[in-house]
Order: C-alpha cells, then structure tokens, then sequence
C-alpha cells in the first residue's frame, strides 16, 4: 500500500490551514488515481481518507491551543469522531461529525479565563482552520449536530457534562452512533476516559428494541424525505435509497445493538467488519453478511466515483450523459451497464433489510365480545376466556406500576396479539396468563419486556411453556426478567463451557473492580446460566443429564470465584495464615457432579498447615478462628440474597460432629475424626466428597485423607445395620411428596444411593464420586445389578425434570406429562410410569440384596 502520509507533511513556511488545504489536494489526487487504476482496494481508499481526516483535526486542535496559549501542552480537549470518520470508511467529500469534549480542569486557558469560554474560542478556531476556503479548496467539512442537544449546547461540551446527558438522557439513535464513535484526535487519553463512561449506554446487556424500532423509523424518515431517490435509475441515492449505502449500515447496526452488549466481539466500528462478525458468530446469515458487504464496496466505490468530479458531495446518480461518464470511470461501457451492475444488489439489501421488519398483526380489540371470539380462535375455551379478558382489561388500565404509563400500555398492546397466540396454545392457558400477571405484578417497568416479545415473536412460545410448565423459571423471570434477554444468544441453549469459562465470565471486566462487584457479578452470571438451563429442558434443548452436570460446572465455578474474593477481602483485614490454605469439599449431588435446579449445596470446609498458627496481618487471628469468620463470610457471601439475586443454599451438616462442631475443622483434625469418630452415614457420604476449592498440593492432601478412609483406616461397624436404620429413619422423617418423588419413594434415588454405597463401603471398592460412575465400577467388579446404570439414568433424568415442573411431586396436568414424556424419550405418559414402576422394583431388589449380602458381615 502507499505510503500516502507522506502527502501530509506541510510546508513549515505556510500557515496551518493553507498547509493542510495543500496536503487535502495532493492526498485527493494522489488516492483518486490510485482508486481509479486499480491499484488501492476500497479499504485502503476510506483509510487513507480518514487518516488524514485525523491528522488535520489533530494538527487543527494543536493549532489552536498553540494560539492560544504558547508552549502549553495540547492537552484537555479532544475530539471524538462518529458517523464514517469514526469507522475509518470516509470518502471522498465526507463531512465530518466530531463531538468536541473538553476537562476544565486540565484545559490550557489563558490569565483570568473560564475554561468554558476558552474551550469554545478552541473549538472556533478549529473549525475556522478546517472549513475556511480560498484558492487552494478547504480541508474538510465539519458538522458538530450530532452533540447533544445541539440547538441549545456550546459546541464543546465539557466531559462530566456530555457523560451525564448519555447516562440520563440520551435519544435511542446516539446509542448506534456510538457504535463507530473512537477517539481521534487532541487529548486522546481524555477521549478514552469519555467513551469508556458511556460505553455501558450504547452496549447494554439488557436488550431495548424500543432504540431498535427508533433505528428503524430513521430509515423510513430517509426514505420518505428522500422520496424521488428510491428507486433505482438515474438519481438513485446510493446512501439514502431502498437498498443502499444506509440500510446495509443500519442492518448492522441493529445486530450489533442486539447482541454487542453481551458478545464483544461484534462491537466492531467499520460496517464490513461488523458484518463479518455477526456472520462468524452466528448472529446473521454467512451468505446475507457476503451479500451486503460486497453490495456495500460496490455503492461506496462507485459513490466515490460520483465525488470525484468537481468535489461534489453527492450521493445520486447522475442523469444523461453524466451517467455515462461515471459508468466510463469504472470501466463499464454505458449508464444501462452501471445500473444493471447495481440492480442485484440493490435488490438482495432490500429484501434483507425489510426482513428485519415484523409482519403487522391485527389489534386485540377492545370490545369485549370480539375480544372474546379472538380469545376463542387463539385456543381459550369455556371459563378461560373471560378469565383472560378479564386480565386483559386489568393490565390495558395500569393495574400494576409497570403498567401505568403510556409507553407501557403501548407497548402492551403492540405485543398482545402475539402473546395472546402464543397463550392460547398453552397447556393450561388460565394458568399460563395468572403466572404472566405474576409477572406484570412485579415488573418495575415492562416497557422492554413487551418490546422485546415483540421483536422476537419466537420467544413468545418459549415464554408460554416457562409460564405453562415451570413455575420455578416462571418465579425467577418475575423477580428478574432481564433473564429472558440472554435467550436471545445463540449459545443461550448449548451446555455451558468448562469451570475455567464459567469463571472467567464471573469475573468482572475492570481489574480494580471491588468485591462488592464480584459478587454481584458472578450471582447475576449464576443467574443467567441456571435460567438458560432450565430452559433447555422446558424447551427439549439437552439432555437432563448434560444440564444436571451444567448446573453442577456453574456452582464450582462460582465457588471457586466468590472464595477466592472473600479470602483476599478477609486477608486485606487479617493476613493470611502462614503455611496454611482454605480447602473446600463438595459432596452430595455436587461431589457427584450432578445437580438439580433446586439442588443445595453440601460443603466441607477445612484448612492445611498448623491450627496453632496465626495470621500476619494488621488485625491477627488464630488459624482456628481465622478459618472460622472466612467461611462464614463464604458462606454468607454464596447464598445471602442481594438485589443482584440469590446463589445457593449451602449445607454445611456433613462437617465432623455436625452442627454441633466448628464450621472449618485443620486437615488433621478432619482425618482424626474421619478415621475414629465419624459414623457409618458419615463415610456413606465421604464416598461421593470431591475437592473444589484448593491449591493442588492441598486438594491432593485432602484426597489422601478420603482415599485412607474409604480403603479401610475407619471404625469397624455393623454396615448392613446401620444403613439400614438410616433409611428407615429417612422413611419416618421425610416422607415422599408425592407420586413423581423419584428421589424418596420407595426404590428412588435414595435407595439406589444407600445400595451403593453400603456396597462401596463394604467391598471397599469402586469409589468414584459420580454415581453414574461408582456403579459402572461396581457392576464390573460383579458387585451390582448390571441394570442399575440405566436405573440410575432414568431417575436421576427424571428428578432434574420434575423440580422445574412438578417440584410438589405430584403428578401434573396432560399437557405437563406430555413434556415430561418428551424430555424421557418414551413413548406417552403410560409407558413411561410402568417403566419408573419397574425400575423401582429393580432398585429395591438390589437394596435388599445388599443389605442381605452385608448383614452382621464385617466391612
């Protein structure tokens, strides 16, 4: 590529502005004759533009400080570049549409002057150098309307201010003007700082399709304002037309909004790149993204080629035999070939663009009866419909604070045609429309909510079947229903990644961030993930099993995030203990890797090194007592409920001697209790306790501990009596809930779990803390039932469904069944109980044959 910052160098003799006028000229004509031989693609054309473009606003910026104030440093005022200058995509005759920002308090001023004033005086001068034209042309055009409040602001804004109006007040369309916004030129670091204050104002993990419907009433403002340029022909407007320069930028545009709040790597300013990047990430088609951006080289080219005569800054095609000019310019031999080279493209952007558009769907009508009939063909039937009406009538009269403004209400009606569809096909449509007022009750504002059912009728279905069959996701979306948003990412439905992923998303993006924001950041991620995986079995997306050992990813990496957060908020106050490190045991359903949606979680806390030791900070503790107050703090900090929301309920029971023990006990300790005083149902438990938290020396030291115990170095005891007893006791003590409580009926969970183990314990053998695992071992080693495996599958799927469905454990309606059924992989609801029937019967032959096998027998 050309070396054309060469074109730039001024004459050191000549005034600023006529320096940079003569520069324009020899960079016009030199990339002019570089475009129109072939030798320079498009990219290289825009970028050499808009290089230069920054050059002279910076020299400019330098300039009038220089003026001003001689020898003070160009410091305290910038510029921040939007529009094409902001994506490096100007052309030829591109205005320019900076914001000129600046900081009072480091602006250079002179003796006795308001920064205010000097800030202003500044920006004249700039655009005085830029504009001013004499026989050498101008530099550039520049157009400062796009600050905020433009007829009534000074044309430079001071920073806090123009932060302030984008936090507060900001109209939905600066959002996408700020896709391309960067810093370009004068204080550069002070533009950074600006836009790195207002960037959660254009990228907003909470979707607002309210700013992508104004996006979109834009493009028909052009269109109807521009009116004799749409169709294509002589005077077609390349930029403004159906099908043009605009609408391929506003395609992308309304993709980035849609989704750069959450996957950064489509906030990308130049619309090819944009393109490119929603494509590879799966946001819009790979052939429509080829489309578009091959459309979009072609109208800027040929745009340019419009520009180059005289310097006009035009974007229509000419008439007559200008027409066949431009078409000579690139190489075509008449008008009637140009326009034919367009026709295609034109077409294809068009029809993608107006795609974006939903179909228009009739109003829900007022009058009752009619109401009715539309109630009756949507899916109600009998009493359900003047149930629903009667719903309908309260929410259209603001019966709940999200629903008293205007906005609301209106945005309400746009959706209800829609919702009112999808509701109607609801296993228990009544149901379904109580648990939305649910809902619409504790909404804060639903605004968005609406907008964003009505942009993505699709999920309008998806919310039925939450609201129909899952009233747990149902309760969670009305305490937080930013939720549904994250069903709009393509992964929203895919197993979650690893731990290592899963932390790394729990961690704050600012380095300095304070514990507080970790927190709340690994619970609003938490949040997002257990919502989405519960999801996915309402919607037949996985495999109970795949979202069973999800949820379980999602707990270890939140543990492991928030644990190391509150040891380094604990060491800021208390050191840390020498020679000494925190280690957390999992057991239970997350020790087998395998929870529910509804699971607790079951943790050990113990510690390494000397208990007799003490910590090096300002304020020192005993091992004991250090380890004591840090997990309560961990505990707390893993399940007290904040407004971000709630993480987990923790169990703390299993640790040595119970509740009636210390919270953390030293690895010594743990071992010592393990070895002579824990009972039977102690080391039933210690066959499923894996490490979590830890250093690898310290897991490994824990390891060692459970290995000795379950290998034998344990209390000799009555196995087979012990065990028994216990499930007993879990009989008296904590009765089924109902038909479909696969985990306490009789040969459920519990039984299959307390066979396994008694034979673990026994046999001492086939220790492995995943279930599933432990009785593949075991049913190799000829100890088990080689069916048990399945038994273990079908009731462990079964549990993972019923406590989003049926957490009551009672059966459920039809339509419920049918999901069930679905998520099963059976045939109906029939076959399905005669094979949890006969599961049972499986499971409980093999608890009885254990306890026979082990009976009065030494362990």
């Amino acid at each position: 590529m050309p070396d054309f910052a060469s074109l730039w160098l001024t004459e050191s003799d000549a005034p600023t502005g006529t320096a940079l006028r003569r520069a324009r000229r020899r960079l016009a004509l030199a990339v002019a004759i570089g475009d129109l031989a072939g030798l320079i693609d498009l990219t290289a054309v825009t970028g050499a533009l808009t290089d230069f473009a920054d050059f002279a606003l910076d020299t400019a910026i330098r300039a009038a400080i220089a003026e001003r104030t001689p020898g003070a440093p160009p410091i305290g005022f910038a510029a921040i570049a939007l529009g094409k200058q902001g994506s490096h995509e100007l052309n030829y005759s591109s205005d320019i549409d900076p914001i000129l920002i600046f900081d009072p308090a480091t602006l250079p001023v002179r003796p006795r002057e308001a920064p205010e004033e000097a800030a202003v005086r500044i920006g004249r001068r700039v655009i005085e150098l830029l504009q001013a034209r004499d026989a050498d042309g101008y530099v550039l055009r520049v157009d400062l309307r796009l600050r905020p409040s433009a007829e009534i602001t000074p044309i430079v804004l001071p920073i806090d201010a123009a932060i302030s109006h984008y936090e507060s007040a900001a109209l939905a369309w600066e959002r996408a003007a700020f896709i391309r916004a960067r810093a370009a030129a004068g204080d550069i670091a002070l533009g950074d700082r600006f836009l790195a204050a207002i960037k959660p104002f254009v990228w907003r993990r909470a979707l607002d399709f309210g700013a992508i419907g104004e996006i979109r009433a834009i493009s028909k403002r052009i269109r109807d304002h521009h009116a004799q340029g749409q169709a294509l022909g002589p005077g077609y407007d390349l930029k403004r037309g159906r099908g043009g320069i605009r609408e391929v930028e506003f395609f992308a545009q309304i993709h980035q909004l849609i989704h750069g709040g959450r996957d950064l790597a489509v906030r990308v300013p130049a619309t090819r790149d944009a393109l490119a990047a929603l494509a590879a990430h799966g946001w819009i088609d790979a052939d429509d993204a080829a489309a578009l951006s091959a459309a979009y080289t072609l109208y800027r080219t040929i745009e340019h080629r419009a520009q180059m005569v005289e310097d006009r800054q035009t974007h229509a095609l000419p008439a007559g035999a200008a027409l066949e000019s431009l078409a000579a310019l690139h190489g075509l031999p008449d008008g009637a070939a140009l326009l034919a080279l367009l026709a295609p493209h034109v077409a294809h952007t068009e029809r993608v663009y107006a795609a974006l558009e939903p179909d228009a769907a009739p109003g829900l009508s007022q009058d009752p009866a009619t109401l009715a009939v539309m109630l009756q063909e949507a899916g109600f039937g009998g009493d359900t419909v003047d149930r629903a009406i009667e719903r309908i009538a309260q929410w259209r009269a603001g019966a709940y604070p999200a629903l008293r403004s205007g906005a609301a209400r209106a945005a309400l009606e746009a959706v209800l045609p829609g919702l009112v569809r999808a509701l109607g096909q609801a296993a228990d449509p009544a149901e379904a429309v109580l648990r939305l007022d649910r809902i619409l009750a504790k909404l804060s504002s639903a605004i968005n909510f609406f907008r964003l059912l009505e942009a993505q009728p699709a999920l309008a279905a998806l919310l039925t079947a939450i609201l129909s069959h899952a009233p747990p996701l149902a309760d969670t979306l009305g305490r937080r229903p930013e939720l549904f948003d994250a069903l709009l990412d393509a992964s929203a439905l895919d197993p979650v990644g690893d731990v290592a992923a899963l932390a790394a998303q729990m961690m704050p993006r600012e380095r300095d961030a304070d514990y507080q924001a970790v927190l709340d950041q690994a619970r609003r991620v938490v949040g997002e993930h257990r919502f989405a995986l519960g999801v996915q079995i309402v919607a037949h997306a996985a495999d109970p099993l795949a979202v069973a050992a999800s949820y379980a990813r999602v707990a270890e990496a939140a543990i492991g995030v928030i644990a190391r957060a509150t040891i380094a908020e604990f060491a800021s106050a208390h050191g840390r203990v020498p020679g000494s490190e925190l280690v957390i045991l999992a057991l239970g359903r997350l020790g087998g890797g395998v929870l529910t949606h509804a699971s607790d979680l079951d943790l050990i806390y113990v510690f390494t090194g000397d208990y007799a030791a003490e910590s090096d900070g300002a304020r020192p503790l005993g091992a004991v007592l250090y380890y004591n107050r840090l997990a309560q703090r961990l505990t707390a900090a893993l399940s007290v409920p904040t407004p971000a929301g709630p993480l987990y309920d923790i169990d703390t029971r299993l640790r040595p001697s119970g509740t009636q023990g210390p919270l953390v006990v030293s690895m010594t300790g743990f071992a010592r209790y393990q070895r002579e005083a824990a009972w039977t149902w102690e080391h039933m438990a210690l066959a499923r306790a894996r490490s979590l938290f830890g250093s690898a020396a310290a897991q490994a030291e824990a390891q060692v501990v459970i290995d000795d115990v379950l290998g034998g170095a344990r209390p000799q005891r009555d196995l087979a009596a012990d065990a028994e007893k216990m499930r007993a006791d879990i009989a008296a003590h904590k009765p089924p809930a109902g038909p479909l409580d696969v985990k306490l009926l009789p040969g459920g969970l519990v039984d299959l779990e307390f066979t396994v183990h008694l034979t673990q314990l026994a046999a001492r053998t086939g220790f492995d803390p995943n279930l599933g695992g432990a009785i593949d071992a075991l049913v190799t080693a000829g100890l088990l039932a080689p069916g048990l495996r399945a038994a273990h599958d079908l009731l462990t799927r079964l549990l993972v469904i019923t406590r989003l469905v049926a957490p009551d454990g009672a059966v459920p309606g039809e339509a419920t069944r049918a999901l069930i059924v679905a998520a099963m992989g059976v045939s109906d609801w029939a076959a399905l109980v005669a094979l949890i029937d006969a599961t049972r019967q499986d499971v409980r032959d093999s608890w009885k044959q254990a306890i026979e096998r082990y009976r009065d027998g030494p362990d």
